[in-house]
């Protein structure tokens, strides 16, 4: 059977069975973007191109390339397109760009080629490949981890350097070099392919430059978030609560591919009872859905999760990084990109941080005024696309004259004319407090917090709602969020006035609960037991309707229901107009999480001497 009769059996399948028979049209229409979605791209058409990409006959060639590659103990046929550039040869050789797939795709689909055709539109050699158990490219899915991913990536610049040939006996001499074996080199790409790169740049010095889009940092944060406690980043000794959608989904996507793009080739078989992914990997799913999280096999499932993470590698990244992140992301948030950017700069590794609009939760398909499209290769017309050009011509053409922008640009959704982009020479700080009061109120003064004392309660289900991240994939709709009244506690501004108050950053709030049940609990060795909650801001209008700023959501679980405890938020970039409220939140429970193992009621006090603090980075306005 071909791939694409098997591909319309497996989506058959789905709907047939899976989807209500209501809900199957937005069902079709949308499931055949379902794979780029997860990967943070979208599926398009071949890229209608602007700019020096626009011509009657494309400026390149594509050859199909077989790549055997040795990597994690397995030898793996990488299947790769290069394109060339017209009028490249090895005494006119060009700087090349390499990229890969997001999670479910692969190097055919709209995004991955719409990238490498928009820099050898440009006159980058560029050279696409199927990542690691996608596509038809063989070894099963490693998670972008370092040992193996990395290291196959690494033999594709061995290609690129000439100093080896591809199966056919195919050699790229057509590439600058840096120095023997040395070929100039960027990549890009994103979710999965933006991981890639940190991951191959950490085991291959001769990376030259890095463009990640929209990817993580910690991946055990990723998929099982812990907002409270961190020590390093977003990343911390405790577990979190499992984001199950996600994780669900992505899983059946890899497992899927057998279906999607079928292939004898051995190599791909999983491990531990998975059919596409490695033992370990398969081994953390489990441990995640067992619900449990026993001391052994929990440190295991960290250890792993985070030695496929920048987090623990990005010690010996070297290439200059210029981080993308969505704003619209509840997959991966702007602190994770945060956390990679601020690790980087340490050891003084070149590195620039953009905030834009899109993300894994939306605008990707159809992006806001000047921003970045992918599948459009808009690269002159959009900021991000003007920074991407600017980065490579710095540190691939090696033009030290030329500008790559402020350290920290973010955009703005509120400016309707001029520019979109706001900057900053460091991400901003959380400086403005509030303080929770006993009656409901955010105020600005400890002095007029009312002494007050209030509870709420989870139930044995979810009661409150952000986002469904299964629904947005195949197009179902999402209701508005909303939290059951009993299950949560709100603290509610004055009115903003005097002019508009602009949130750019993470804001955090520090705590202090009364659980009885919970402090019970925690004394047991499974952490599961200890108490979580769901902390998040609202945006709430004159006529009372409120908004959850981008579905955003922290997730805690609290290390010591005994003790006060901080929660960093997902950072955000907010207008909080005339007239608006700031509501902050916390709710016993979330749909898209897994949540408390049993009932467990908490109380909030507070008294002008002892309440709980909501801290913003607030880069224009007062709060009053």
């Amino acid at each position: 059977m071909s791939a694409r009769s098997t591909g319309w059996l497996v989506r058959r399948v789905l709907v047939e069975v899976l989807v209500p028979s209501e809900s199957r049209a937005a069902f079709r229409r949308v499931l055949r973007n379902s794979l780029a979605l997860l990967a943070g791209t979208a599926l398009a058409a071949p890229p209608v191109l602007t700019g020096p990409a626009a011509a009657a006959v494309e400026p390149y060639t594509v050859s199909p390339l077989k790549v055997t590659v040795r990597a994690g103990g397995r030898t793996c046929t990488l299947d790769a397109d290069v394109y060339r550039p017209t009028g490249t040869d090895a005494a006119h050789p060009a700087p090349a760009v390499l990229t890969t797939n997001g999670f479910g795709g692969s190097k055919a689909d709209g995004a991955t080629d719409a990238i490498a055709r928009a820099f050898a539109s440009r006159g980058y050699v560029a050279l696409a490949y199927s990542g690691l158990g996608f596509g038809r490219t063989g070894c099963p899915i490693s998670l972008d981890d370092p040992r193996v991913d990395g290291v196959a990536a690494s033999q594709l610049i061995d290609l690129l350097a000439g100093s080896r040939t591809a199966d056919d006996g195919a050699r790229i001499d057509y590439v600058t070099k840096d120095g023997d074996d040395d070929p100039v080199v960027g990549m890009i790409g994103g979710s999965y392919g933006g991981a890639i790169q940190l991951a191959t740049a950490s085991v291959d010095h001769r990376v030259d430059a890095l463009v990640p889009l929209i990817t993580w940092n910690d991946l055990s944060y990723s998929l099982d978030p812990n907002n409270a406690g961190r020590t390093h980043g977003v990343s911390g000794p405790l577990v979190g609560a499992y984001k199950w959608q996600w994780t669900n989904g992505f899983f059946l996507l890899g497992e899927a591919q057998g279906l999607v793009n079928p292939s004898l080739d051995p190599s791909r078989t999983g491990g531990a009872g998975c059919l596409h992914f490695v033992a370990r990997a398969c081994d953390t799913k489990r441990l995640l859905d067992s619900g449990r999280y026993p001391p052994d096999l929990t440190r295991a499932m960290l250890s792993y999760a985070r030695s496929v993470s920048p987090v623990t590698y990005l010690r010996t990244v070297r290439a200059p990084t210029l981080l993308v992140q969505g704003q619209a992301d509840t997959l991966f948030n702007l602190n994770e990109a945060t956390a990679t950017y601020r690790s980087l700069t340490a050891q003084g590794t070149p590195a620039k941080m953009i905030w834009q609009a899109w993300g894994h939760s939306g605008g990707m398909q159809n992006p806001a005024r000047g921003e970045l499209d992918l599948a459009e290769g808009n690269l002159e017309t959009s900021y991000v696309g003007r920074r991407i050009l600017a980065w490579f011509d710095r540190y691939l053409h090696h033009r030290a004259a030329t500008p790559t922008g402020p350290a920290l640009a973010y955009y703005r959704d509120w400016v309707t004319e001029g520019p979109t982009y706001g900057a900053a020479r460091a991400v901003p700080e959380a400086d403005r407090r509030l303080y929770l009061s006993g009656d409901g109120t955010l105020v600005a003064k400890r002095s007029e917090v009312v002494r007050g004392s209030r509870a709420y309660r989870n139930l044995r289900i979810a009661t409150s709602h952000s986002e469904s991240s299964l629904a947005s994939m195949i197009g179902l709709p999402d209701p508005e969020p909303y939290d059951t009244p009993g299950t949560a506690l709100a603290w509610t501004s004055a009115p903003v006035a005097g002019g508009p108050v602009d949130v750019v950053g993470a804001p955090r709030v520090t705590l202090k609960v009364v659980s009885p049940r919970a402090e019970e609990a925690q004394s047991s060795p499974d952490a599961a037991e200890k108490l979580v909650l769901f902390a998040k801001l609202y945006d709430v209008a004159p006529d009372g309707g409120a908004t959850l700023v981008h579905r955003l959501v922290a997730p805690a679980r609290v290390p010591d229901a005994t003790r006060g405890f901080t929660v960093e938020l997902p950072g955000i970039v907010h207008r909080y107009e005339p007239g608006h409220r700031l509501r902050f939140v916390i709710a016993a429970s979330d749909d898209a999480y897994a949540g408390n193992r049993g009932v467990k009621p908490v109380t909030v006090t507070s008294a002008p001497e002892d309440t709980g603090v909501l801290e913003l980075p607030v880069t224009q306005g007062v709060l009053r």
